[in-house]
């Protein structure tokens, strides 16, 4: 076992953590195996997070954050409203490989716990992902380029909606989903629909 700086052991932790919970569940993981799994004694664990479930709720919690970093670098040298819009549906992050082990994670959280400490860090992170969506929204309808028959609001929960649907028909590996025999894209209809 490497000693490794506390911010370092963390963030191994956690990468190790999306692996082991998207394989084996939350209830199906103990904090023995997530510290076998690290190659640490199971006290480095607890010096870290104070119980599996906080080791677990720190994990949606940073993929929240992940994701709002990656889609603020991804548009971050778009100014025009439609560019940034168009950019931020194509960005799922669900199917995409740096953070799909973590959305399995949050997936199966979303079936398989009733605990209201990770369902409220589950709700947490979508409203903060939809905030950001209708953000950008409300920006392209203000600026006449997006349709403006609903709010930004709900329009943003129905990209959730697609997005989930998508991402979870993605990760079983469904063939063919999302496309059509003539090579056209969903995200062609999702444009479609928003912008004018």
């Amino acid at each position: 076992m490497s000693r490794l700086p506390a911010a370092k052991r963390k963030t191994q932790l956690l990468d190790t953590a999306a692996s082991v919970f998207a394989s084996m569940g939350y209830h199906g993981t103990t904090t023995s195996e997530l510290a076998k799994a690290a190659g640490v004694s199971e006290p480095i664990i607890y010096r870290h997070f104070e119980s599996k479930k906080g080791l677990f709720i720190e994990l949606i919690e940073r993929t929240g954050q992940d994701t709002l970093s990656a889609w603020k670098k991804a548009l971050a040298d778009l100014n025009d409203p439609a560019e940034r819009l168009v950019r931020l549906l194509a960005s799922n992050p669900m199917v995409e490989a740096k953070a799909q082990v973590r959305y399995r994670v949050i997936v199966q959280a979303m079936t398989e716990t009733q605990d209201p400490d990770i369902t409220a860090a589950l709700q947490t992170h979508i409203l903060k992902l939809q905030a950001f969506i209708s953000a950008e929204l409300q920006a392209a309808q203000d600026a006449g380029v997006a349709k403006a028959a609903f709010s930004a609001e709900l329009v943003a929960w129905l990209l959730i909606h697609i997005a989930l649907g998508y991402g979870t028909l993605t990760s079983l590996g469904v063939p063919g989903q999302g496309t059509d025999a003539k090579g056209k894209h969903i995200d062609e209809i999702v444009a479609g629909l928003v912008l004018k």
